[in-house]
């Protein structure tokens, strides 16, 4: 009689597992495979394991071994030790002097670069010169000055239309808005006209330490020192203070620049940060500050 192949073999019944019973493994060997021998299996599972995994680095893909089955994580990038400087000593009066001087015969002109006529069309050009340039907003305020002259037109103005008129400058809804609600506010509280104090310029919407200085510098006579991003550049780099925070290198540069010239001051430091002291390679080569120590300053041409 035949032997029937193991295909034809019927299967036992299996046994019932009971509840919390571990289901039973099955016998080594038993497992079907398609088409592959017991040595090809093992000889597979012999290269998976000599074949490194791959493992996503911090800048693309690279390998690393296996250890007891489980994929080695690459070692996290170090990063950059960058050595921190020490307290900064006070600049002495003397070289303060000196840095003053030259800037002074270097920038005999020096100036407000916004366009205006009245306190309130200073106060709007600063506004629009926020993220912008001062010749882009020199180009935008004549028609808006022609259409709204005062604060109380501005107050009442439409402000789509006056979003459309200031869209070049950037971020035109939000100064727009500005613009309109500190109108508004001059008109409601300060009976049209622009406040004369450091409180109250501040309370006004858009306008924070920095817009307050340039009005009340420029259009009052009042001292103040305008800390932008030339400013705080600049003064960084002649080693005139060690701060970030703009209000504490304003307080840092009143400390050391007599009052009456702090209004210049800023301007003197605006031209040189536009024209010289740029922010990628500054052109220290044809640089009049001689006493600059150049903090921070990796490349010059």
């Amino acid at each position: 009689m035949p032997r029937k192949s193991p295909r034809a073999r019927k299967k036992g019944a299996a046994e019932p597992r009971l509840p919390g019973k571990a289901r039973p493994r099955s016998t080594p060997g038993s497992a079907r495979t398609k088409g592959r021998s017991t040595a090809s299996r093992g000889k597979a599972a012999r290269a998976k394991r000599a074949t490194p995994h791959s493992v996503k680095g911090a800048r693309g893909t690279a390998t690393a071994p296996s250890q007891r089955g489980r994929t080695v994580k690459p070692a996290r990038r170090a990063l950059r030790s960058v050595p921190r400087e020490g307290p900064l000593t006070p600049p002495d009066r003397e070289r303060v002097t000196a840095i003053l001087a030259i800037l002074e015969r270097t920038y005999p002109d020096a100036k407000c670069a916004l366009d205006f006529r009245t306190p309130h069309q200073l106060l709007v050009a600063t506004i629009l010169s926020a993220q912008c340039t001062d010749v882009r907003v020199n180009q935008v305020t004549p028609a808006l000055f022609a259409r709204y002259p005062d604060p109380a037109a501005f107050a009442a103005a439409s402000l789509p239309e006056l979003e459309s008129m200031v869209r070049s400058t950037g971020f035109f809804r939000m100064k727009a808005k500005a613009i309109q609600s500190s109108s508004a506010d001059i008109v409601a509280r300060h009976g049209g006209e622009v406040p004369r104090t450091l409180e109250e310029l501040t309370t006004l919407r858009g306008a924070g330490r920095k817009t307050a200085n340039v009005v009340l510098g420029n259009a009052f006579g009042i001292p103040g020192v305008v800390v932008d991003t030339h400013v705080s550049r600049v003064s960084r780099r002649l080693g005139l203070h060690d701060q970030n925070d703009p209000v504490k290198i304003e307080f840092a540069l009143m400390s050391i620049v007599p009052r009456e010239r702090w209004t210049m001051f800023s301007h003197w430091l605006i031209l040189h940060g536009r024209r010289t002291c740029v922010a990628r390679k500054p052109r220290c080569s044809i640089c009049p500050l001689v006493h600059c120590p150049r903090v921070g300053v990796t490349a010059s041409q």
